[in-house]
């Protein structure tokens, strides 16, 4: 790859997100502010990579200095890796590529959410949906000792079947379960989505009933685009503590470059990006 030079006389690093479709997303701007908060020289672009060219465009994206992965690469990028790191290994889903070797973000992102929205991660847990995100999220419930139910649409029980499964053997003791989403009943202690019912331009979509929200202490909605969806709605006015995924999408970001980097965020200034993300959200996402 050329090298181009900034002022200071180091080469400008190049990162990227590979997805599809794509779309709009917020990660290039969410990452420039954190290259401004580490006073990085870098770039970020956002590619749409069709499944069926992920493999020939691998090595174009090896030789970028790092990159970020997205629906629906988390798992197909795996084989075409050198490595992986323990959590990555774990959840089998990848969002940070460096040097080669899968890393997994999204989990830490995650955790730092639930955190900044005092939201326990106890008890008894439901996980809606079991695609990439929701493999995180089984898996963290289960490592944090809850009782997981991973909920899923009838057309994805057997999704839902392979996951509870696959968290039962991969973490040891584990209490987990699965249903079909319109069986789904509680009360839970944390109710956690991984759907992208809700997601814009879909908003008036909830992923459960309102029977089911107004039996949970506590909400976490993945989805930040709308970030007040009707889920996190129904959940506050249900008395509920709620949390979308705004502070994950920009903490997994966050954690993203301390990997490429080698450093560490001041956690002060990447909570102060998570109003400024909203408000660009705002802007720019067609609302």
């Amino acid at each position: 790859m050329e090298a181009f030079f900034t002022n200071g006389g180091y080469p400008m690093m190049h990162f990227g997100l590979i997805g599809h479709p794509l779309g709009h997303t917020l990660s290039p701007w969410i990452h420039r502010q954190l290259f401004a908060l580490g006073r990085r020289d870098a770039s970020y672009e956002a590619m749409d990579i069709a499944p069926e060219h992920l493999s020939s465009r691998m090595p174009e994206l090896l030789g970028l200095d790092g990159f970020n992965v997205t629906i629906p690469h988390k798992q197909a990028v795996i084989p075409l890796l050198s490595g992986l790191s323990q959590r990555a290994a774990l959840y089998g889903a990848v969002n940070t590529v460096s040097g080669g070797i899968g890393y997994n973000t999204d989990c830490l992102g995650f955790l730092q959410a639930l955190q900044g929205g005092g939201i326990a991660l106890s008890g008894k847990a439901a996980v809606l949906g079991a695609g990439g995100a929701s493999r995180v999220f089984a898996m963290e419930a289960a490592l944090a000792g809850c009782d997981v139910t991973i909920a899923g649409r009838l057309s994805s029980l057997p999704k839902a079947r392979a996951l509870a499964e696959e968290v039962a053997e991969k973490v040891p003791g584990a209490q987990v379960s699965f249903c079909d989403l319109e069986e789904l009943r509680g009360p839970f202690d944390v109710l956690i989505n991984g759907t992208p019912a809700g997601m814009f331009p879909n908003t008036d979509a909830c992923p459960v009933s309102y029977a089911v929200i107004g039996g949970c202490a506590a909400v976490f909605d993945a989805v930040y685009n709308p970030t007040d969806t009707v889920l996190l709605q129904k959940a506050k006015a249900s008395g509920a503590k709620a949390v979308g995924g705004m502070p994950m999408l920009v903490w997994q970001a966050a954690k993203a470059q301390e990997i490429w980097f080698h450093t560490a965020f001041d956690a002060k200034e990447v909570d102060a990006l998570i109003p400024e993300a909203t408000a660009e959200l705002g802007r720019g996402f067609g609302r």
